[in-house]
C-alpha cells in the first residue's frame, strides 16, 4: 500500500522538463527567469502559471502545444506585447492574469489578441500604467467577462463609451487609480454586483441608481456627498463602504434596499437637529443643484429628517467611528431594528441614552469608546437593556459612574471595557464609600474585564464576587495592589489572564499560588528586585517581566514547575547581572521556551550593558574570580605559605640536628655511647 500511495505522489507532483513543477495538470514555471513560454511542458496542461519571470512578447506560436488551456498566468513579468494570433489554439481560456506588466506600449495588437477569446471570463490588467482609452480599446470586443481588474493604473475619467460591451460582468475592480469623476459609466452594466472603486479622488457621488449592485467599495476617495436617486425601486444593495472620505452627512441611502452593512469610519459626519448649544436646526433644508447635461435639477433635502427615509431593517454593521458625532438624531436606532454591531468610538458624545424600548435587540457589540461620555444613562425600568449584548466597550471616556445595575439587565455581557476612565469598583474601603462606585458583582457572563488606568486604590471587600472572570486587566493602576490582596479569592478558579503591568509592584509577598487555573500573566513595569517565589508552582504559559529591577531568576526556573508549562517569556530591560546567567543557560536548553525579546536582552558587567549570549572571555574570566568561593580561595593563597615555611624548618632541623642532640643529652643527664 505504501509502495503504491508513492508512487501515485510522484506522478502528481513530478519534476518537468524546464525547471517547471506539476501538479496533476497544473504547471508551475513561477520564477524561473524564462524569457518565453517553454515549448516541452505536457500538451494536456490547463493551468499554466509563468509568474516572476522576464517574457516581453507573446508570440503566435507560443501556445500552440497547449489547446487545453483554460487558466493562464503571467504576472510580474516585462511583457509588452502579445501578439493578434498568440491565443489561436486556446480558445477555452477563461481566466487570464497579466497583471504589473507593460501592456501600455502595445495595447492595440494586445487588444486584437485577447478579442478572439470567446470563453474569458476573469481578465486581470491590474499595474499596466493604462489610461481609460486604453481601457476600453482592450475590453471592446470581451462581452463573455464576468470580472475585471484595471486597478493600479492611471485611469481618470470614465464615461459611457468605455464599458459599453461588458454586458455579462459582475465584478469590476477599479481601485489605485487617478479617478475624479464617473459619467454614466456603469450604466450599461446591467449584471454588475460588486464595484470597487476605493483609493481614487471622487469628489462626490450624486443621483446613485445601481439597482443591481451588492457590494459597493468607495472607501479612501475625498468624498464629500453621497446622495441616492429618489425611488422607490428595491436596490439589491448589500454592502456600502465610504470609510476614509469627507462626509460631511450621514448619506441619503435608497428607500429600499437590503443593507446589512454601512461602513462610515473616518469622515467627518455630525448630525445637526439639534447643535450643542441647544439650538435647534429642524426646518431647515439645504438644495443640492445637479447639472446632468444641459439638464438641471434642483434637489431639497432636509437632512435630519430625510437622511434616515430608508428602510434600514436589515442593517447589521453600523460603523461611525472616527466621526465628529456629538449626539444622534431622535428614533435613529428605531429604523435598524436588526443592528448586531454598532461602533461609535472616536467621536465626541458626551452623552448615550439606553433603555429597554429601544429596538437593539438584538445588538451583540457596543462601542463607545474614545469620547468624551460623562454620562450614560438608562431609562429606569424592569425589563431588560440590551438582552444579546456581549461586548461593551467604553474606554476613555470620562465616567465616573454607571447606572446601578445595568450589567445584570445585559443577560449576556461577556466582555467590558472600561479602562481610562476615573470608576472606582463596589464595595469600596471605608475612606471612599460616599464617592459614586461601578458594581458588577453577581454578573456571571462576564469573563473579560479591562480596568487599565482607572486611578484605583486598593480594592477593598470583594469586588469581583459571583463574576467568572477569566481576563483582568488592572494595569497603569499605580495603587492597586495596595492594601488587602483578598480580592484575588473570588477569582481562584477561573483567572486565566492577568495583567500587572505598570502598578508598582515591589514586593515579592504578593501570593501569586492559589492562582492554578491562570495561564498568562504580565508583570512589566514594575519595580521587582527579586522573582516572586510564588510563581514558581504556578503552570503558566506566558510570562512578561520587562521593565524590573531583577538582577537574575532563580537557577532552577528551568526545572520548576513554572518553566517546564512556559512557552513565552519577556526578560528585556532589566539590570540582570553578567556574573550570574546560569539561569539564562538552562532557560536556553528548556525544550518549547521561547524568549521572543531575546535580542534586546542584556546584562551589566561594571559600566557595560552585553549580550548574554556572547560575552568576551576576559568578562567571563573577570565572573570566574567574583564568583569564585572564598574559603577555598584563601585555602589556596595559604597552601603555599605554609609550604615554604615547613620546607624552612625542616632545612633548619637538619643543619643543627647534631648540636640539638647534645644539648638535649646533656640536659636529661643520659650516658654518650661513645
Amino acid at each position: 500500500l505504501a509502495v503504491g500511495w508513492g508512487s501515485r505522489m510522484d506522478a502528481a507532483w513530478a519534476p518537468s522538463p524546464g525547471s517547471c513543477e506539476l501538479v496533476q495538470s497544473i504547471m508551475d514555471c513561477t520564477g524561473r527567469w524564462l524569457s518565453s513560454i517553454p515549448g516541452n511542458l505536457r500538451g494536456d496542461t490547463e493551468e499554466l502559471f509563468l509568474d516572476d519571470n522576464t517574457i516581453q512578447v507573446l508570440g503566435n506560436a507560443s501556445l500552440l502545444l497547449y489547446p487545453q488551456l483554460w487558466h493562464l498566468s503571467l504576472t510580474r513579468n516585462r511583457l509588452e506585447l502579445i501578439e493578434p494570433g498568440a491565443f489561436l489554439s486556446s480558445q477555452g481560456l477563461q481566466v487570464l492574469s497579466l497583471t504589473d506588466n507593460l501592456l501600455f506600449t502595445n495595447y492595440s495588437l494586445t487588444a486584437a489578441a485577447l478579442s478572439i477569446l470567446p470563453a474569458l471570463r476573469t481578465l486581470d490588467l491590474a499595474g499596466n500604467q493604462l489610461t481609460e482609452d486604453m481601457v476600453s480599446v482592450l475590453v471592446l470586443n470581451l462581452s463573455s467577462l464576468e470580472s475585471l481588474s484595471v486597478a493600479r493604473n492611471i485611469i481618470m475619467r470614465l464615461d459611457s463609451s468605455i464599458f459599453t460591451n461588458l454586458t455579462q460582468l459582475l465584478e469590476l475592480n477599479l481601485e489605485k487609480n487617478y479617478i475624479f469623476e464617473i459619467d454614466n459609466a456603469f450604466e450599461g452594466l446591467q449584471r454588475l454586483q460588486r464595484l470597487n472603486i476605493a483609493y481614487n479622488y471622487l469628489p462626490c457621488l450624486v443621483g446613485f441608481s445601481l439597482t443591481q449592485l451588492r457590494v459597493l467599495n468607495v472607501s479612501n476617495n475625498i468624498i464629500e456627498w453621497f446622495l441616492t436617486l429618489e425611488s422607490d425601486d428595491l436596490f439589491e444593495l448589500e454592502v456600502l463602504d465610504l470609510s476614509h472620505n469627507r462626509l460631511l452627512f450621514f448619506p441619503v441611502l435608497p428607500r429600499q434596499s437590503k443593507l446589512h452593512s454601512l461602513l462610515l469610519q473616518d469622515n467627518r459626519m455630525s448630525f445637526y437637529q439639534r447643535l450643542p448649544n441647544g439650538t435647534s436646526l429642524a426646518n431647515v433644508t439645504v438644495q443640492f443643484l445637479i447639472i446632468d447635461g444641459n439638464s438641471t435639477n434642483i434637489t431639497t433635502v432636509r437632512l435630519w429628517d430625510d437622511l434616515c427615509h430608508s428602510n434600514l431593517s436589515s442593517l447589521h454593521l453600523l460603523d461611525m467611528s472616527q466621526n465628529q458625532v456629538w449626539g444622534l438624531p431622535d428614533d435613529f436606532l428605531t429604523q435598524m431594528p436588526s443592528l448586531t454591531h454598532l461602533k461609535l468610538n472616536q467621536n465626541c458624545m458626551e452623552a448615550f441614552h439606553l433603555s429597554e424600548e429601544d429596538p437593539l435587540a438584538m445588538l451583540t457589540e457596543l462601542d463607545l469608546s474614545q469620547n468624551q461620555l460623562v454620562e450614560l444613562g438608562v431609562k429606569v425600568g424592569t425589563g431588560d437593556i440590551l438582552p444579546n449584548l456581549q461586548l461593551f466597550n467604553l474606554s476613555t471616556n470620562r465616567l465616573q459612574v454607571l447606572p446601578p445595575g445595568i450589567f445584570t439587565r445585559t443577560r449576556k455581557i461577556t466582555t467590558l471595557d472600561l479602562s481610562r476612565n476615573r470608576v472606582d469598583l463596589c464595595p469600596q474601603s471605608r475612606e471612599a464609600e460616599s464617592a459614586p462606585c461601578v458594581d458588577i458583582r453577581g454578573v456571571e457572563t462576564l469573563t473579560h474585564l479591562s480596568l487599565a488606568g482607572c486611578g484605583l486604590q486598593g480594592l477593598g471587600g470583594r469586588p469581583f464576587q459571583g463574576t467568572s472572570l477569566m481576563h483582568l486587566d488592572l494595569s497603569d493602576n499605580r495603587q492597586v495592589l495596595s492594601g488587602d490582596l483578598g480580592w484575588l479569592q473570588d477569582l481562584v478558579l477561573t483567572l486565566q489572564v492577568l495583567s500587572l503591568r505598570n502598578t508598582s509592584l515591589s514586593s515579592t509577598a504578593v501570593d501569586f499560588s492559589a492562582l492554578n487555573s491562570l495561564v498568562c500573566l504580565d508583570l512589566s513595569g514594575n519595580s521587582l528586585a527579586a522573582f516572586p517565589s510564588s510563581l514558581g508552582t504556578l503552570r503558566l504559559r506566558s510570562l512578561d517581566l520587562r521593565d524590573n529591577c531583577l538582577p537574575a531568576l532563580p537557577p532552577d526556573v528551568a526545572w520548576v514547575p513554572l518553566g517546564r508549562s512556559l512557552r513565552e517569556l519577556y526578560l528585556s530591560r532589566n539590570p540582570y547581572n553578567c556574573c550570574t546567567l546560569g539561569w539564562w543557560d538552562a532557560l536556553q536548553q528548556a525544550e518549547g521556551l521561547h524568549v521572543p525579546d531575546g535580542q534586546e536582552v542584556t546584562c551589566s558587567h561594571g559600566s557595560r550593558a552585553l549580550s548574554p549570549g556572547t560575552l568576551p572571555e576576559p568578562i567571563l574570566q573577570s565572573c570566574r574570580w567574583q564568583t569564585a568561593d572564598l574559603a577555598l580561595l584563601y585555602l589556596v593563597l595559604a597552601l603555599p605559605t605554609c609550604l615554604t615555611l615547613l620546607v624552612a624548618f625542616v632545612v633548619i632541623f637538619l643543619m643543627l640536628k647534631e648540636k640539638l642532640l647534645k644539648m638535649v643529652k646533656t640536659r636529661c643527664g643520659v650516658s654518650s655511647p661513645y
